[in-house]
Parts: C-alpha cells; structure tokens; sequence
C-alpha cells in the first residue's frame, strides 16, 4: 500500500495552495471544537465560518470553497441547518465534508438522521474506525466518541463504503487510511496526545475541506490534510511535554508549514 507524507510534494504543494488561495470555509460544527476548527484553517492560511445563523446553512455553502458538516453540531442545533447546508452544498457544487461523530454508538434517531445525508453525496468522509464501520452497514461497536476498533479493522468497510457513496473515506488511526474505493493509501505519522485534545478529530475535518477547496482531487486533497496533520503533530510532539502546551504547538506547527 503506498504512503503519503509531507516529503511528498503534493502535500507541501496542497499546504501551499491554501496559504495562496485562502478560501472561504463554511462549517457546522460542535461548540466544543469550533475554537480549534477554526484556529487549524486560519493557520494554513484559509477563512472559516461557523454556526447556523439564520439563513447561513442556505446562503454560505453555495459561495464556500469548501463545507464541512461535524454532526455533533446537533448538540446545540436541529437537524434542519445540518441538512440545509449539505442539501445547498451538494446543489451549488460545493465539496463538501461529513464527520458522522459518534454514529453506531447507540443513539438510533442521530444514526438515522446521519445516514440520511449520504443523500446529499458528501466528497469525503471521514471518521474513526467504529463510526465508519457502522456507517457502511457493520456492527455498531462504539462508545460514545470513542472507537473500539482499529483502523486496519475498518478498510475493507470503507473501501465498500467509498463505493458505494462516491466519496473518498478517511479513518483516523496511529496510521490514517485514505480510499476512493479504487485506490487506498496510507497516512502514518501524528502524536497519541491528538486523542488527548477536545476537538482534534473534528478539526481535522476542517482541514480537509481547507484542502478541498484548492486542491481538484478529492483524494489527494484528503491527503494533503491528513499528511500536514501529522506532521504538525510530530513536530508539536517532539517539543512539548503536556496535553495543554501540544494543543497550542500544534497551531503553531500548522501555522509553520512550508515557511
């Protein structure tokens, strides 16, 4: 299986292409990642918008280089801005991202709703092994947020799941595999305090709409969020000691990419 990392140029290009183009960046989100969300694309250089204000779901995906959907964003949402922003971003266009936050943990009525903007043919999903797994019709196996699988256990299921949605699938791990069904490549790299840090997974989401927005493959863009991700969080690791201190490092790291 080949790797992808930052050695590669299309990932320093894709990092590049950001930081030129600062895209605009619409997403709905959950109150506890947005600061982070946000902080990771105005870090490569690109311009966020999150929250459902009045008509934001129905006006902003249309005219965004990229959207990215957290369905945790129910939390402190109804269902409608979430499936208003997919419905305009998938009429307008726009690629658009879906991070099916905590799907397969039990909740049935969220299940059901998540599943339900598949309809609106995201560009890439992305998510940790138990979500993903049971968003492509496995066995639910997770707890709450967390996974109880690997993500060696979840690439046959989303290989299938790119399949048959058209999106590129990326499941988050020590290694993060990356699919369009065809081809499936291979992300090492990161730091264990990124599952230590509210909001890591989430803003990793954003990125990769930051990428989407510039970069015309939706495979290599995913890459190109994935592969600087861990870069950052290698680089932020290796000079760092807590949880609090790698968080900010990781900004800055982002923020250092390619300079």
């Amino acid at each position: 299986m080949e790797e992808l990392t930052w050695n590669n140029p299309a990932i320093a290009d894709g990092i590049a292409a950001i930081r030129t183009g600062s895209p605009f960046v619409y997403g709905l989100t959950n109150y506890v990642a947005a600061n982070l969300s946000a902080n990771v694309l105005l870090a490569v250089g690109a311009g966020p918008a999150i929250g459902a204000a009045a008509d934001f779901p129905t006006v902003f995906p249309a005219g965004a280089g990229a959207v990215w959907i957290n369905t945790a964003a129910l939390i402190s949402n109804p269902a409608e801005p979430l499936a208003d922003a997919a419905r305009t971003a998938h009429e307008a266009g726009s690629p658009w991202v879906l991070d099916p936050v905590a799907v397969g943990a039990g909740a049935t009525e969220y299940d059901a709703f998540v599943k339900s903007l598949l309809d609106h043919r995201p560009t890439v999903i992305r998510g940790n092994a138990s979500e993903l797994i049971a968003l492509s019709g496995g066995a639910a196996t997770g707890k709450g947020v967390e996974t109880t699988a690997s993500a060696e256990d979840a690439i046959g299921a989303v290989e299938e799941l790119a399949r048959r949605t058209g999106a590129v699938v990326a499941v988050s791990g020590p290694t993060d595999y990356l699919t369009d069904g065809t081809r499936t490549v291979a992300v090492p790299g990161g730091d264990v305090r990124l599952t230590q840090v509210t909001g890591a997974g989430c803003s990793l989401g954003a990125l990769i709409a930051g990428a989407l927005a510039v970069v015309p493959d939706a495979l290599t863009a995913t890459a190109v969020a994935h592969a600087a991700f861990a870069t950052a969080a290698e680089r932020a690791g290796a000079r760092t000691v807590g949880t609090g201190s790698f968080a900010v490092a990781l900004l800055d790291e982002l923020s250092l990419l390619g300079r």
